[in-house]
C-alpha cells in the first residue's frame, strides 16, 4: 500500500476503528474479505500484501463505515456507525459531478475519488445520522445526481485511491481529490427536506395521534388543491413562502412543495416524465442555476413517480 492509500484510510477512519477490506480478482473469480483494526491495515507488512494482491490483478475496496469491534462479517448489523455519505457516478461522470458540485442541495463534498476515466465516488464525512436516515439520504442523492442506485447501503464498499482499478486493460490508477475538511449533519443535506415537502410520508410514532397533521401536510394539501383548480404556480410559490417564514429557507421549501405537487398532478394526468422534467426546468430557469435546475427537476419528477407507485 502506498502513501496515497494510507492517507485516504487515515482521513476516513479514526485510530481504534475496525474496518472491512474486500479483495476481488475478476480474472480468477476469487473474493477475500478481511475485517481488521485500522492499525493492522496500516502496518508495513499488511500494506505490502495488499500492494502485491493489487499488482496481481486484485481490486482493493474498503467499507465506507467502520464495523463493530470483534465483527467477522460486513453485514448491516455489524456496522458501528455512519461515518460517510457517498454516491457512485459511473455514467456521464464529468457533467454529473459538475452538477453535484454546483448544486445547493448538498454541501461541498469532502473527497472525490476518480475510479477510472469519467467515473467517480463522492464522499461526505458526516455525524448525527442513524442508519435509516443515511440510506434514505443515499437514495435521494442517487436520484438527484443520477448515481448508481445499487450503492445505497450502509455496508457499501468503495475503491481505495492509490491502488489500480484492474477492471481495465491496462489497469487505471485510482486517484483522489480532497475538497473540504468539514463534518456535516443531516440538516446540511437539503435533499432531506423532501420529507418536509410531504413527498416522503413521516414516520408514525407511539407518541403521535393518527388524526394529527403537520404544517407541511396541510401545506401539501392546500398546494395540491390550488394547483388542481388552476392556480398559477409562481404566485402559489410566493404565497407559500410568505406563509412559512418559520422555515430556514422559505423560498426553497415553497419551490419544492409546489413543484412536487405539480409533478404528481401532471403524471396522474398522463404527462410523460420527460415532459414533466422539462416543464419544471422552464418554470425555475430564472430562479435557479441551470445545472442545479436540471438535477432538481429530474429528482422531483422521479420522486413524484414513486409517490404515485406507492399509492
Amino acid at each position: 500500500m502506498n502513501g496515497i492509500a494510507t492517507d485516504f484510510l487515515t482521513r476516513c477512519f479514526a485510530r481504534g476503528d475496525t474496518i472491512a477490506l474486500l479483495l476481488r480478482n475478476e480474472g480468477t473469480a476469487t473474493t477475500q474479505q478481511r475485517v481488521v483494526p485500522l492499525e493492522r491495515a496500516l502496518a508495513p507488512r499488511y500494506r505490502g500484501w495488499l500492494a502485491h494482491e493489487n499488482h496481481s490483478g486484485t481490486n482493493i475496496y474498503v467499507a465506507a463505515n467502520p464495523l463493530l469491534a470483534g465483527s467477522r462479517r460486513r453485514t448491516k448489523d455489524c456496522i458501528a456507525s455512519v461515518r460517510h455519505l457517498y454516491i457512485d457516478i459511473d455514467v456521464n461522470g464529468e457533467a454529473r459531478l459538475a452538477a453535484l458540485r454546483a448544486s445547493d442541495l448538498v454541501p461541498e463534498p469532502n473527497i472525490v475519488v476518480s475510479t477510472s476515466t469519467g467515473k467517480y465516488q463522492v464522499l461526505w464525512r458526516v455525524e448525527g445520522f442513524d442508519f435509516y436516515t443515511q440510506e434514505m439520504t443515499l437514495k435521494l442523492l442517487t436520484l438527484a445526481f443520477h448515481g448508481d442506485i445499487s450503492c445505497t447501503d450502509c455496508n457499501r464498499v468503495l475503491r481505495i485511491p492509490g491502488f489500480r482499478n484492474c477492471k481495465y486493460d491496462p489497469p487505471q490508477l485510482v486517484t483522489v481529490e480532497y475538497v473540504a475538511d468539514a463534518t456535516y449533519q443531516p440538516d446540511d443535506f437539503r435533499l432531506y427536506t423532501l420529507r418536509e415537502a410531504a413527498c416522503i410520508p413521516p414516520i408514525r410514532t407511539q407518541y403521535r395521534r393518527l388524526d394529527m397533521h403537520t404544517h407541511s401536510e396541510h401545506d401539501w394539501a392546500w398546494v395540491s388543491d390550488e394547483l388542481a383548480h388552476g392556480k398559477d404556480a409562481v404566485t402559489l410559490t410566493r404565497e407559500l413562502a410568505s406563509r412559512r417564514s418559520d422555515k430556514p429557507n422559505p423560498t426553497y421549501y415553497a419551490q419544492r412543495t409546489v413543484d412536487m405537487a405539480s409533478a404528481r398532478l401532471w403524471l396522474l394526468e398522463g404527462t410523460a416524465i420527460e415532459d414533466v422534467i422539462a416543464s419544471l426546468e422552464i418554470r425555475r430557469q430564472l430562479e435557479i442555476a441551470s445545472a442545479t435546475c436540471s438535477a432538481r427537476a429530474r429528482e422531483i419528477a422521479a420522486t413524484a413517480q414513486r409517490m404515485i407507485a406507492r399509492r
